[in-house]
């Protein structure tokens, strides 16, 4: 199904209904249109329908594989900038425009999502935004750095509540000028004949080499950074006073850390979890200005 043709003119037969117009044409959860025609359109690709159920195996048993060999090698052992080249290169030749646009979408809008909730905290709480701008900036230990923002991020926030010996609390007029659409089109993504793999199976993929050439430590924090979802969305929800969209955040609870080998699927949670709360904030700010 081509979701970036006249897929809604296509005729819809009851006996054969197709799932993925019946997924695009629901709004009970926000995000962006291009988003979710994007998102849909590589949901529904040859590649996750046929490659992924072979990838996903594999993956976690590369997994495996791999922490019974670093058990036997140095703690420090990483190749940081090795893996980020791998990653930016897997990302030109091989992943697909709508995954490869999703991926740079997600720097931007986790960098906004963190100085909007810094804003808001009555803290000075600084921010290390990531604004990637090509597929080569990834080169820049991109993947590496935004999981250390995330955690850096909440220790210093907590710190700065507790000195002040206050909380985060609800905002009747909350600063939401620094949400915004990136500046990233979809047409600028590399489109060559082997641009084909989908988000998730990529990521299946980049996941046990993102395990083999960095140290455990920074492995076991990327994995368990997914859980964090929960807390940034309460983070937000507090200072919008808007708890019942909590419900779209499901990569369970912070303090019950969660086995790695379910990483790739999280992170693709991960990923659709800060584009829906990026949407939200979106639709506050057009509220709040019209």
């Amino acid at each position: 199904m081509n979701l970036h043709g006249d897929f809604l003119d296509q005729p819809h037969d009851p006996r054969d209904p197709n799932p993925w117009l019946a997924m695009y044409l629901d709004g009970s959860t926000p995000i962006d249109e291009a988003v979710k025609r994007a998102w849909l359109a590589d949901s529904s690709s040859r590649s996750r329908q046929f490659l992924l159920p072979f990838v996903r195996p594999l993956a976690r048993t590369l997994i495996v594989v791999f922490q019974v060999l670093k058990t036997f090698t140095p703690r420090k052992l990483a190749f940081s900038r090795l893996l980020h080249r791998l990653l930016a290169w897997g990302m030109r030749r091989c992943i697909r425009p709508e995954a490869n646009w999703l991926i740079l979408r997600h720097f931007h809008l986790g960098s906004q999502v963190l100085e909007f909730i810094a804003r808001n905290s009555g803290t000075d709480t600084p921010t290390n935004a990531l604004r990637p701008e090509r597929i080569e900036d990834v080169r820049e230990d991109m993947f590496l750095v935004h999981d250390l923002n995330l955690y850096n991020f909440i220790i210093r926030l907590n710190q700065n509540l507790r000195a002040a010996g206050t909380q985060l609390q609800p905002v009747a007029d909350p600063d939401l000028s620094m949400i915004h659409q990136p500046t990233l089109a979809l047409a600028d993504m590399p489109r060559a004949w082997s641009n084909v793999l989908d988000l998730q199976s990529a990521i299946e993929l980049f996941t046990p080499i993102y395990q083999l050439l960095l140290t455990d430590s920074d492995f076991w924090r990327a994995t368990n950074s997914l859980q964090l979802d929960e807390t940034i969305g309460l983070y937000a929800a507090t200072i919008l006073d808007a708890h019942a969209h909590l419900v779209l955040v499901n990569n369970k609870h912070p303090l019950v850390p969660m086995s790695t080998l379910r990483a790739g699927y999280r992170l693709a949670l991960h990923g659709l979890s800060t584009e829906m709360l990026h949407a939200f904030l979106m639709q506050r700010r057009a509220q709040a200005t019209a």
